[in-house]
C-alpha cells in the first residue's frame, strides 16, 4: 500500500469517527482540506444517517463543490436532493456552475425542477432556465454561461480590471472572448497575451480574429472531436447569427468522451447501458431483453436454414460437427471488422473515398485470414479424419465465410453512418447472428456442390 493510499484511509477513518462523535470542527478540518473529487467519493460511501449529518456540517456552497464532482447513478441525484432541506438544496444548485446544475436538474421531474428554480436566487435561476431549453446531447446542453467577454474597443488595462472582477465566478479565464456591440463573437485573446502586452494597447490590436467556435445545436460528440483535434481548453458556443451564448470547457468534454464511449460499448455489447449498476436482476433483464428477443428470432431463422439442409445432413452426418466452427469463425471476424470500422468512424468522419478504401482494406484482410485459416483447417481435417475432400470443403467454406463476414462487419456500420444512424447500433451480437446466417448458407451450399464426392 502506498503512502498516499494509507493517508486516504486514515482521513476516511478520521472523518467517520468525527461524524459518529458529532465533532463538527474535527470533521470540517479534515474534510475541507481534501480535493472536491475526494470529498465526493467519501460522500457517496456514506449511509443516509451520516449524509444528514454532513448536510448540517457544510454550507450550500461547500456542498456544491461535492455535487460538481460526484459520480453516481442518475436516480441518486433525486435521492440526495430529497434528503436536503429544499432551501438548502436550491442554494446549493445556485452555487454550482450552471452547466453542472443543469446536469443534475435534468434527472428530476418538471415539478421538482420548477420548485427549485422558484426558491433559488433569481439570477442563477434565469441562467439555468436558459440552458434547460437546449436539446440534450448538444453543445447548448453542456455549455456554461460563466465566461468572461470583453470588447475590442477597450484597452488591455480595462480588460484586466474586468478579468479581476469576474474571474471568481468564471469557469475558466485562460481564454477571454471578444464581442462587438451586438454581442457577436469577433475574436479571442489568451490570458498570456493580456499579461505580456502593454496596458495601453487596444484589445483589437492583439486579439486573434480567427476564432474556432461551435453551433449551439451541434452534437456533443462533434464538439468533443473538434476540441481534441485542436487541443483547446475551451470552445465558444454561438447561435446562427454569431452571437456568443456560452463556452464549453475541457472538463465537460472529458465527461462527454466517457459518456459516448460507454454508450458505444453498450451498443456493441447489445445492452442499453453497460455502466448501469442495476439494483436487481429484473431491471437488468428488462434492459437486455429487447436485443435478445430480436436475436432469438434471427437465431430461429438460422435454425430453419439448417433444417432446409436436413437431407444433406442425413447423407453426410459429419457435416454437423463443423457447423459451430464455421459460424464461430464468421462471428468473430465480423465483430473484429465492426470494432475497427466503428473506431475509425468515431475518431473522424470518413469521406466517400476513404470509406471505400477502408472497405477494400477489410476485404483484403478477410481474404488473407480466410485463406490461411482455410489451409490450416483443411490439413487438420485431412490428418484427423483422413478425408481430403471433407477438409477441402470446410477449408473453402472458411475462406469464403471469413471474407464475406469481414466485408459485412465493415460494410454495415459504414452504411449506417451514411444514413446518419449511429454505427455502434450494428452491435456485436447483431453482426454475429447475421454472419451465422451467411456462414450456414455458404457452408451448406458448398456441401451440396461437394455431395457427390463426400458420399
Amino acid at each position: 500500500m502506498s503512502d498516499e493510499q494509507e493517508k486516504v484511509i486514515l482521513e476516511e477513518e478520521g472523518l467517520l469517527a468525527s461524524l459518529s462523535s458529532h465533532n463538527l470542527d474535527a470533521f470540517r478540518d479534515i474534510f475541507l482540506e481534501q480535493h472536491p473529487y475526494d470529498q465526493a467519493k467519501f460522500f457517496t460511501k456514506l449511509e443516509e444517517e451520516a449524509r444528514f449529518t454532513v448536510y448540517s456540517y457544510l454550507s450550500p456552497e461547500e456542498m456544491a463543490a461535492i455535487f460538481e464532482n460526484i459520480e453516481v447513478e442518475e436516480d441518486q441525484y433525486e435521492t440526495y436532493l430529497s434528503e436536503m432541506d429544499p432551501t438548502f438544496a436550491a442554494q446549493m444548485l445556485s452555487h454550482m456552475y450552471a452547466d453542472d446544475a443543469v446536469d443534475v436538474l435534468n434527472e428530476l421531474n418538471k415539478d421538482q425542477v420548477a420548485s427549485y428554480l422558484t426558491i433559488m436566487d433569481d439570477d442563477a435561476a434565469e441562467e439555468i432556465r436558459e440552458l434547460l431549453h437546449y436539446e440534450e446531447y448538444t453543445a447548448g446542453s453542456i455549455m456554461t454561461t460563466e465566461y468572461i467577454a470583453i470588447h475590442a474597443n477597450q484597452t488591455i488595462h480595462s480588460a484586466m480590471q474586468i478579468l479581476k472582477n469576474e474571474a471568481p465566478n468564471a469557469e475558466t479565464i485562460y481564454y477571454i472572448y471578444v464581442i462587438d456591440e451586438d454581442k457577436k463573437l469577433v475574436g479571442v485573446i489568451s490570458l498570456r497575451d493580456l499579461i505580456i502586452n502593454e496596458p495601453d494597447l487596444m484589445i483589437s490590436e492583439v486579439m486573434n480574429e480567427r476564432v474556432y467556435s461551435v453551433s449551439v445545436g451541434e452534437d456533443q460528440e462533434e464538439v468533443a472531436r473538434k476540441m481534441k483535434d485542436y487541443n483547446f481548453l475551451a470552445l465558444p458556443v454561438i447561435d446562427f447569427k454569431g452571437h456568443l451564448l456560452g463556452i464549453i470547457t475541457v472538463d465537460d468534454i472529458v465527461d462527454v468522451i466517457d459518456e459516448e464511449a460507454s454508450d458505444d460499448y453498450s451498443k456493441l455489447a447489445g445492452v442499453s447501458d453497460v455502466d448501469s449498476n442495476d439494483r436487481g436482476p429484473f431491471s437488468a433483464a428488462k434492459k437486455r431483453l429487447p436485443w435478445l428477443i430480436i436475436l432469438l428470432f434471427l437465431g430461429m431463422f438460422t435454425a430453419s436454414l439448417i433444417g432446409r439442409f436436413e437431407a444433406t445432413l442425413d447423407k453426410v452426418a459429419i457435416l454437423a460437427v463443423f457447423i459451430p466452427l464455421i459460424a464461430g469463425m464468421a462471428g468473430n471476424t465480423g465483430t473484429q471488422a465492426l470494432a475497427v470500422v466503428v473506431r475509425r468512424i468515431a475518431v473522424g468522419d470518413p469521406k466517400e473515398h476513404s470509406s471505400l478504401k477502408m472497405l477494400m482494406k477489410e476485404a483484403g484482410t478477410g481474404l488473407i485470414t480466410g485463406t490461411i485459416c482455410g489451409i490450416v483447417v483443411t490439413l487438420i481435417i485431412f490428418v484427423w479424419k483422413g478425408n481430403f475432400i471433407l477438409g477441402l470443403l470446410v477449408g473453402i467454406s472458411i475462406l469464403a465465410t471469413l471474407t464475406v463476414a469481414t466485408i459485412a462487419g465493415a460494410f454495415i456500420p459504414l452504411v449506417m453512418h451514411r444514413l446518419k444512424v449511429d454505427p455502434a447500433v450494428a452491435s456485436g451480437p447483431f453482426i454475429t447472428t447475421i454472419n451465422d446466417i451467411i456462414s450456414i448458407l455458404i457452408y451448406f451450399g458448398m456441401a451440396t456442390l461437394f455431395m457427390q464426392y463426400l458420399i
